[in-house]
């Protein structure tokens, strides 16, 4: 199942910034994402997934790029 168009969606809603980072972009060193917004970006993805991020996974380095968070959420389901 491909996420990437639903997560990219999320980022843009999360960040308020009209972009389409590439499956590869850092999230966090483009700017586009800051440790702020990484709780606003993981709510997103649970009420979207219909999954629990347990606090525990909450790291960055997880969920710096679409392709790491969609590989994230293949793990979850």
């Amino acid at each position: 199942m491909d996420r990437q168009p639903k997560i990219i969606e999320l980022i843009r809603i999360v960040s308020k910034k009209d972009v389409r980072p590439a499956s590869d972009e850092s999230l966090f060193d483009s700017g586009i994402l800051d440790s702020f917004a990484l709780a606003d970006l993981v709510a997103a993805l649970e009420k979207s997934f219909g999954i629990r991020i347990p606090d525990s996974d909450l790291n960055p380095r997880k969920f710096d790029t679409v392709e790491r968070i969609a590989e994230y959420l293949d793990t979850r389901s």
